[in-house]
């Protein structure tokens, strides 16, 4: 009988995924870039959004029981399917390094005797050990950490409360770069649409596919708002480093080891799925030894300096996995003929990926790039459905 997840479970990694530096650093960077008033509506929009997503997307993999690169065969074919698959280990392993560097960055900041780079190299360790052992073998270690790392971020919440002050409008780029709705949309949304090739990787396994599903997606979109709100909190006690503002209220050691097992969390599923993606390209390779080399891949990328391209990065996960996803969603959920195929998907793909960057370019009041490129991609990959459905009803009559 094969190992199966319960909803408990997923709920708990998925929360865990959520828990993190880059997504307390994203509500930091909104908070010091917009009115305080006015941040929260395109804040939780593109969380619910986000969430919605990751729900469709997971319970194609929890459906079909294959990870999150196999569900692609479907829409784009064996070779579409594979490069997609590429793509995904690329931004893995980039998306790693930059969580790695997150945290180092974090904790050397704490004045810690320790340099960034060995911070990273012992942050790389831990993901790669826990990658190794696996996720059904360390599942009562999974809980006990992550049960750690809640009441401690319940505590660094409380203490936030007690500390900071009216947010107002703070600016760390010049008072005339305020954010726009959609800007702060795409900030919010942009966290939900990285994990959007990952979390098939996890939901196939499910031993109930809708409730396990759901419970996924509403843990993550739950404890990333948090974090979020963590984020827009530190501002409001006038602080823009989570360093300072852990020394400020005085967390000490409880506040490494949010730091230490929130990076570790994290970087253990983007690992973990770097392997699996990996297999979907050439099946003899062996995820955990995969995901122990993404790991030493990620010191070197870290200690490199990519922090620099953090938002752009970002921005370019969604461009190329947003209209993917759109795509993958209506060859799944509306193609109930098979009418589709994978040139096609392609091509509605990659026109959806164009929007995207030209998108980017200008600050619409209609749309963001994200939700445009998901709109464009599906309306040209329903319509050979559409054609056909309105073929037999001309026929029909």
């Amino acid at each position: 009988m094969e190992n199966r997840t319960g909803i408990f479970t997923n709920a708990l990694i998925w929360f865990g995924v959520a828990i993190s530096v880059s997504e307390i650093e994203a509500g930091i960077q909104i908070a010091t870039s917009a009115s305080f008033d006015s941040l929260w509506i395109p804040l939780v929009l593109g969380h619910i959004l986000g969430g919605i997503l990751l729900f469709f997307i997971g319970f194609i993999g929890a459906k079909l029981r294959v990870n999150a690169m196999e569900t692609t065969k479907s829409a784009f074919g064996k070779y579409g399917s594979k490069f997609f698959a590429t793509l995904n280990v690329m931004q893995l392993i980039a998306w790693v390094a930059v969580l790695n560097a997150q945290g180092a960055l974090a904790l050397v900041s704490l004045n810690l005797p320790i340099s960034f780079e060995m911070t990273s190299a012992i942050l790389a360790v831990l993901v790669a050990i826990w990658v190794y052992i696996g996720l059904q073998r360390s599942s009562k270690l999974t809980t006990g950490v992550m049960t750690v790392l809640i009441a401690l971020l319940v505590v660094m919440s409380a203490k936030l409360l007690l500390t900071s002050t009216s947010a107002g409008t703070h600016t760390i780029f010049g008072v005339s770069n305020t954010l726009s709705f959609w800007n702060i949309f795409e900030i919010s949304i942009a966290m939900p649409i990285s994990w959007l090739p990952v979390i098939s990787d996890y939901t196939k396994d499910v031993e109930k596919p809708v409730e396990a599903t759901a419970a996924s997606a509403t843990a993550y979109t739950i404890a990333s708002l948090w974090m979020y709100f963590i984020g827009i909190g530190i501002v409001g006690m006038g602080s823009t480093s989570i360093a300072q503002s852990i020394l400020l209220m005085g967390l000490g050691t409880p506040g490494v080891i949010i730091l230490v097992l929130s990076t570790v969390t994290t970087n253990f599923l983007a690992t973990n799925s770097a392997g699996e993606s990996a297999k979907s390209i050439y099946n003899k390779l062996d995820p955990k030894i995969v995901g122990v080399i993404v790991s030493a891949m990620s010191i070197l990328i870290a200690i490199s300096g990519i922090m620099n391209h953090y938002i752009g990065f970002l921005y370019l996960i969604s461009s190329v996995f947003a209209p993917m996803a759109a795509v993958l969603l209506v060859s799944f959920y509306f193609d109930e003929n098979k009418v589709m195929n994978w040139k096609w998907n392609i091509f509605s793909w990659f026109v959806g990926f164009l929007v995207y960057q030209l998108a980017g370019l200008y600050d619409s009041i209609f749309f963001g790039p994200t939700l445009l490129s998901i709109i464009v991609s599906a309306l040209l990959a329903y319509a050979p459905v559409l054609v056909k459905k309105t073929s037999k009803h001309v026929n029909h009559n």
